[in-house]
């Protein structure tokens, strides 16, 4: 029997064109705008490092970004660890979920620890 080179090889090549739909395009798209949105970047926005700090950018050198963690306090990053920019919806949101999240109902008692 004589076997088709192109039917041995097939699945192999479907396996390839999956994985790039699936796993290289997506990476490459969010890799594109996480630099677009890094060179985007202007004095007085609210950003948010990986690391989860927020901050506000006083100054752009080169590939480092001069941030004020607090008044007064100025601290240097590459501009690669700015995660996000925040706009002023995120922080309402974030400053809504902190509120609700100790909410106290007032009558004394602690809903969380109660068993019924």
């Amino acid at each position: 029997m004589g076997n088709n080179p192109l039917g041995t090889f097939l699945p192999l090549i479907l396996l390839v064109v999956v994985f790039y739909f699936l796993l290289i395009r997506p990476q490459r798209k969010r890799q594109q705008e996480q630099i677009q949105m890094q060179n985007s970047l202007t004095p007085g926005a609210r950003v948010m490092t990986t690391t989860g700090l927020f901050a506000t950018v006083v100054a752009l050198q080169d590939d480092d970004v001069v941030l004020e963690v607090a008044p007064g306090v100025e601290t240097r990053w590459v501009k690669a660890a700015i995660g996000r920019v925040i706009t002023p919806a995120d922080e309402v949101t974030e400053t809504e979920e902190t509120v609700t999240e100790g909410t106290d109902t007032g009558n004394g008692d602690d809903t969380s620890t109660k068993q019924s």
